[in-house]
């Protein structure tokens, strides 16, 4: 992190704080990387109050510096704009989605955490600071993140560590235990859990990812393959046709 600070010409990190594992980890490393420089931001929008509060008791136990951002207002200006826009479409290029199907709901889901990279980045920018991103291995394996929203960040520190890695290194850390312990969300939406989203838990996917396809049913195996090719443009750059 000290290396990626300096080729960017850059003094510290801006973490974004949402009360997990995750980003307590990397809010931590970060201040070890660059003590003194480094701000953590909750960004509640119409999230789950127990967040924010788990947000502020890492910040407090590792007497980090943040600020509050909502973006709920933003959230909703937003959303109260597209939609009506989206529906002037003609019934032929939108077809959309029973009311029940989750496919639906990720489309507004999504722009959370798109509002949430561009609120980090305007601090980023703003203090001479990278914006120090919390995916890791598990996640990044089957895309479970939002492009160019927590996927769209100067750095990875944990991105190869699989949960119980980061659950390990959260313990050398000294990060609370109510921390170490919370059931891991990504906060889309109330009642969202990682595991119930994703259709499997991440003792599976790690089991998977370390043992092979073998070492889980098929199904499981087809299912987390199929994850896998499909979020491959998320590990990758825009393609672009050849120089030549």
């Amino acid at each position: 992190m000290r290396e990626r600070a300096a080729e960017a010409g850059a003094t510290g990190f801006v973490v974004g704080l949402s009360g997990g594992i995750d980003s307590a980890v990397v809010a931590h490393l970060a201040q070890l990387a660059t003590p003194g420089e480094v701000v953590g931001v909750l960004l509640p929008c119409h999230s789950d109050p127990q967040d924010e509060r788990d947000a502020a008791a890492v910040a407090k136990h590792f007497s980090l510096p943040t600020l509050r951002v909502d973006l709920a207002v933003a959230y909703d200006a937003l959303t109260a704009t597209v939609k009506p826009a989206l529906a002037m479409l003609p019934a032929s290029i939108h077809r959309q989605k029973p009311h029940d199907d989750p496919r639906a709901r990720l489309p507004l889901a999504n722009i959370k955490p798109r509002l949430r990279m561009t609120t980090l980045y305007f601090i980023a920018n703003s203090l001479n600071y990278l914006v120090a991103g919390t995916g890791n291995r598990s996640e990044a394996s089957i895309g479970y993140f939002t492009k160019y929203g927590d996927g769209g960040v100067d750095v990875l520190p944990i991105v190869n560590l699989v949960k119980s890695e980061v659950r390990a290194l959260a313990h050398e850390l000294n990060v609370p235990d109510a921390i170490v312990n919370r059931t891991p969300s990504a906060g889309l939406w109330l009642g969202q859990t990682d595991e119930s989203e994703m259709g499997f838990t991440y003792d599976e996917l790690e089991r998977y990812l370390h043992d092979g396809p073998q070492s889980v049913t098929p199904a499981l195996a087809m299912k987390i393959e199929r994850l896998v090719r499909a979020s491959e443009h998320k590990r990758r750059m825009p393609p672009a046709p050849p120089a030549e």
